[in-house]
């Protein structure tokens, strides 16, 4: 009985360490130093909450530039990916599909989260004159705000530059409405 007593005192213990005190000091550490980051990175545009930066949005008009396609359907709470193989049917016929829409780079596939932000310049850029011409812009002032919503890698060497299709849209509207 003792031993048990014993047992029981630990899991209820641990339980309250690890499944209480533990999660809501890391919630209070990342609401401090990373608030930005722990809320999603929420967006703004005219008062109004658009999204949120950290997490792909679905874009398809043709005025906005387009992220990756998500296997998760751009719903955050049910992120992953297909885990479809490269000799998957479904996977082949999805790739020719977005292929056949002219979609290139990394915007044939499904990101690892299927939340994917970003996108890379080069995807930026293929969709630089169907963005410009659909809006009636010049497409280089489109390529100049391409260029200027570039992200770095991370501390100068981890990752790849990246283009966070988001604020690449926002970017564009507040372009066009100035």
């Amino acid at each position: 009985m003792k031993t048990i007593k014993q047992g029981l005192l630990i899991f209820c213990t641990l339980t309250v360490i690890v499944g209480g005190i533990y999660p809501a000091f890391v919630y209070g550490i990342s609401q401090i130093f990373f608030a930005e980051k722990a809320r999603g990175g929420i967006v703004m545009y005219k008062d109004q909450k658009v999204g949120a930066r950290l997490i792909a949005q679905e874009f398809t008009n043709d005025k906005y530039f387009w992220g990756r396609p998500s296997a998760a359907g751009y719903n955050a709470s049910a992120s992953g990916a297909s885990n479809y193989a490269l000799t998957n049917k479904d996977h082949q016929a999805a790739v020719k599909e977005r292929k056949d829409k002219g979609l290139d780079y990394d915007l044939l596939t499904t990101s690892g989260s299927g939340l994917d932000p970003h996108i890379s310049p080069d995807a930026a850029y293929l969709q630089v004159e169907r963005v410009a011409k659909s809006r009636g812009l010049n497409p280089e002032v489109v390529t100049k705000l391409v260029k200027e919503n570039i992200e770095g890698r991370q501390l100068g060497f981890l990752g790849e530059e990246r283009v966070n299709v988001l604020r690449l849209n926002l970017s564009l509207e507040t372009l066009v409405h100035e």
